[in-house]
C-alpha cells in the first residue's frame, strides 16, 4: 500500500489535471471499499452521512470520534482520502491548527475548514476571523513533511446568509493564505460556478446537484466535484424505496436489482473490483 506521503501527491496531481474528477464520499469503512473498488480515485468522508449512519444529527460528532473514523477509513483502502471536518470542531485559530495536526496523524491527505458553526446557533464568521481560521491550518500543513491539501469552504450560499459575491470575496481571501482548494457549496447554476472558478486561480470544488454534468463543470474549470451526503442519501433512498414496496405493496422486486453477496463478500475481502 502507498505511503501517506504518496497518497498526498498523488491527490494533488488530481487536481492539477485539464478535467474535473468525482471525489465521492463514503460514510463506512464498508462504503469506502465499495467506492474504492469501483474506481474511484480519492475519497472525502461526509461529516452528514457519517452522523445520519450512527443515528445522529450533522454537527453531532466529537473530534475524537471523527478522529477515529477517519483513521478507520484512511486504513481500510489503498486511495487517497480527504475529510470533511466541518469548522475543525472550533471556533478559533488555534483550535483548527490542533484539528488539522490531529487529521494529518490518522492518515488524511487533506481537510476542510468551513466558515460556519451551528453551535450555540448557527453562525457564519466573521470574514477576518474566517480568514484567520483558515491561514491558522494552511500554517500547520506547511509544516507537514507531505503536502497536506487544505481546502476552505465558504458556506454562506448554502446556508443562505449572504449572496454569491460575499462568497467569492471569502474564497479570493482564503486563497491569499495558502489555501490550497476553494469550495462554495450550494451553488445550482453553472454560471454561478465559473463565476467562483473565474476569480480565483486555485482548484475549485463543486457540491454536485441533480442536473449538473462532469463535462460541462469540467469546460467551465472545475477541477472537482463532490456528493457531500449524497451518497449515503442515494443509498438510504433506494433501501426506503424497496422498504416499502416490500411493506406497503408486498413486492420484493427490488431485491433483483442488488449487488449480490457474494460480490460484496469479494470486494471487502479485495478479491474482487465492481
Amino acid at each position: 500500500m502507498a505511503s501517506q506521503a504518496e497518497k498526498a501527491v498523488r491527490f494533488r496531481e488530481l487536481h492539477e489535471r485539464d478535467e474535473a474528477f468525482v471525489i465521492p464520499n463514503p460514510w463506512d469503512v464498508g462504503s469506502a471499499r465499495l467506492l474504492e473498488a469501483i474506481g474511484s480515485e480519492a475519497l472525502a468522508t461526509t461529516s452528514s452521512g457519517f452522523a445520519y449512519s450512527i443515528g445522529r444529527l450533522d454537527g453531532g460528532v466529537s473530534r475524537d470520534e471523527k478522529m477515529a473514523h477517519c483513521r478507520e477509513i484512511c486504513a481500510a483502502v489503498s486511495v487517497p482520502v480527504s475529510a470533511d471536518l466541518e469548522n475543525c470542531f472550533s471556533d478559533t485559530p488555534d483550535g483548527v491548527a490542533e484539528t488539522v495536526r490531529m487529521a494529518a496523524d490518522t492518515g488524511l491527505v487533506g481537510c476542510s475548514i468551513e466558515d460556519y458553526t451551528d453551535k450555540p446557533t448557527p453562525t457564519i464568521y466573521d470574514f477576518d476571523l474566517a480568514v484567520a481560521r483558515v491561514k491558522a491550518g494552511v500554517e500547520v500543513a506547511r509544516a507537514l513533511d507531505f503536502p497536506f491539501t487544505i481546502s476552505a469552504r465558504a458556506e454562506n450560499v448554502l446556508r443562505g446568509q449572504y449572496d454569491l459575491a460575499e462568497a467569492i470575496r471569502r474564497l479570493k481571501a482564503f486563497e491569499v493564505v495558502g489555501a490550497d482548494v476553494l469550495y462554495a457549496p450550494g451553488l445550482t447554476e453553472l454560471d454561478q460556478v465559473k463565476a467562483v472558478v473565474d476569480a480565483v486561480s486555485k482548484p475549485v470544488n463543486v457540491l454536485a446537484r441533480a442536473g449538473m454534468r462532469l463535462a460541462d463543470l469540467s469546460k467551465v474549470g472545475v477541477k472537482r466535484v463532490s456528493l457531500g451526503s449524497g451518497n449515503y442519501l442515494i443509498a438510504m433512498g433506494a433501501c426506503l424505496k424497496a422498504a416499502r414496496e416490500m411493506k406497503d405493496e408486498g413486492s420484493f422486486a427490488a431485491l433483483g436489482d442488488a449487488i449480490s453477496f457474494a460480490d460484496v463478500a469479494a470486494i471487502m475481502k479485495g478479491e474482487k473490483q465492481a
